[in-house]
């Protein structure tokens, strides 16, 4: 067989049927598409979204089922930026049948799909969370009676040199400047204001410093060292199935004594709407404190919280919290707490895995934490989802088909 040469110049066809475009079908994306048409997910988030649009004004709007579909697709295929999931929608023939567009039409771009965002409300996108959770109590993969609680950092879409000072809006490298004049030095140079700027005290703190396009971040040390913009993210995990029961965006002030009651009023008000109770927390040692185990046991929940080594305590003035204390370190030495403490490092930490790294969330590229908020709970959803499908069909996300014809066989027979 002689080696064909690629002409440079042809007449391209005139028409094209649709039917004559080869196209793959993908099979986790059909299995996909009708587990969300058997549960009638379309007609529930078009009822949800009814009263964010208006007929006749404004910029012609997507169905509530193509954007939220296309939230879905960023876990799916790990996409960061929603310029990167109208890009992939656009691309994909397959993706197109999944948002249920034709080859002549095309799919929202990046522009509409931030806009609509901003448009619904992050009740709406909570909305949808609590409806995958219904679904999920209803095939048995949600109990709730036992919490696991963890935070993470998500990288802001920020820049450390841009940040300015809280009173005046003064920016970083002018403060320097500032400075240097104050010691005398006249045209600084920039190793100059390095060395100036070494050994400062509390040269990051997040009491004098803000970046002004995102309030909400704060200067932290990230995971593998750097010092960035982040913000925070809690979720509390269903121990028994691994679900995902709420997540909350918030800032990094106070630690996680501070942000663990804003995610256990979300999490309780998730299950009390699908008709169940939480009775345990497990947490970290980042999270014992006096206070914490107080309004644990106020809550009715039974904790089951590491506890760092303080040495001997003095009760005197806080007589209080001894009780709640003892009683939740007793359970973390008996067999359960040591068990929910391995379970804890397992479960809690496969979801932020899922979520950001394979999920494509670890670096947020909105600037508030209300509009993260909205990201992240769709995230959350379609993690659960993923969760329903990995358990019934066996495939939690598309790429696990990649050359493996028994597998998309066996996804097309479940």
């Amino acid at each position: 067989m002689a080696v064909g040469k690629r002409k440079e110049c042809r007449q391209g066809e005139l028409f094209l049927c649709a039917h004559e475009i080869s196209s793959s079908s993908n099979s986790f994306y059909e299995a996909f598409n009708k587990m969300l048409s058997k549960n009638g997910f379309d007609a529930y988030v078009e009822e949800l979204c009814e009263p964010f649009y208006a007929d006749g004004k404004g910029r012609p709007g997507i169905p509530p089922g193509v954007y939220f579909r296309m939230l879905l697709v960023g876990f799916l295929e790990g996409l960061e930026s929603e310029r990167e999931i109208a890009w992939r929608c656009s691309d994909s023939l397959s993706l197109r049948n999944f948002l249920g567009y034709e080859i002549t039409e095309s799919p929202p771009c990046h522009s509409t799909l931030s806009k609509t965002r901003k448009w619904l409300s992050l009740a709406a996108h909570e909305a949808v969370f609590g409806w995958v959770l219904a679904l999920l109590k209803k095939v048995g993969l949600l109990r709730g009676k036992t919490l696991g609680m963890d935070s993470t950092t998500l990288t802001a879409n920020a820049a450390m040199r841009s940040i300015v000072l809280r009173e005046n809006e003064m920016s970083y490298n002018d403060f320097l400047k500032k400075l240097a004049a104050e010691a005398g030095i006249e045209n600084p140079t920039r190793e100059d204001l390095v060395k100036l700027d070494k050994n400062r005290k509390k040269k990051g703190s997040n009491e004098v410093w803000m970046y002004p396009d995102a309030p909400d971040a704060r200067i932290t040390k990230m995971k593998d060292g750097r010092t960035h913009l982040a913000h925070k993210l809690e979720n509390a995990v269903d121990m028994d199935k691994g679900t995902l029961v709420a997540m909350t965006v918030q800032t990094m002030d106070g630690g996680d004594t501070a942000s663990l009651s804003v995610t256990l009023d979300a999490a309780e008000a998730q299950l009390e709407a699908v008709g169940l109770v939480a009775e345990e927390v497990v947490a970290d040692k980042g999270y014992h404190l006096n206070d914490v185990m107080i309004s644990l046991e106020e809550r009715g929940l039974r904790s089951y919280v590491s506890e760092p080594k303080r040495g001997r305590r003095n009760w005197k003035k806080n007589k209080e919290a001894q009780k709640p204390t003892y009683t939740n370190r007793r359970r973390i030495r008996g067999a359960r707490g040591k068990s929910l403490q391995r379970q804890r490092g397992e479960k809690v930490e496969r979801a932020f895995a899922r979520l950001l790294e394979t999920g494509g969330m670890r670096r947020v590229y909105v600037r508030d934490n209300l509009e993260i908020m909205k990201r992240m709970v769709i995230q959350g959803a379609v993690f659960n989802l993923s969760l329903l499908m990995r358990t019934h069909c066996g495939v939690g996300k598309p790429r696990v088909l990649q050359g493996n014809s028994s597998v998309q066989l066996a996804l097309v027979v479940a």
